[in-house]
This record gives structure tokens, C-alpha cells and sequence, in this order.
């Protein structure tokens, strides 16, 4: 799964089949991980979005920089 668009940069905002794709998970482990909050999302419309660099930097050790 890429999560670059045709133009280049990175999309931020993700489905949750395209950032289960991106991390090699299940779609259901995604919905697990949103729902104890591992994973920040947002919802547009209906529609539910993956904030991939927000979860990132929640999830960060900070020892590790």
C-alpha cells in the first residue's frame, strides 16, 4: 500500500482498510486499536480517517530520539 498520492506528498488522513494495508494489520485490529485509542481518528462526514502522523506521535518513545 502506498500512501503517497499521483502528485507526491504523503497523505495524512487514511481509511482504515488503507492504514491496515500500510501497517500490515486487519481491519479489525485497526477498529481495535482506534477504539482503546492507540490510534487517533477523525470523522468527516461518515466516513472515519486514520490521523497517521498524530498516532504516530502519540505512540513515539521519547528515549529512543
Amino acid at each position: 500500500m502506498d500512501t503517497k498520492t499521483a502528485e507526491g506528498p504523503p497523505m495524512l488522513l487514511l481509511t482504515p482498510q488503507q492504514a491496515a494495508d500500510a501497517l500490515r494489520l486487519g481491519r479489525s485490529r485497526i477498529s481495535e486499536l482506534m477504539r482503546d485509542r492507540q490510534i487517533r481518528s477523525v470523522k468527516i462526514g461518515r466516513s472515519r480517517r486514520i490521523d497517521f502522523v498524530a498516532s504516530l506521535e502519540q505512540n513515539a518513545d521519547p528515549e529512543a530520539c
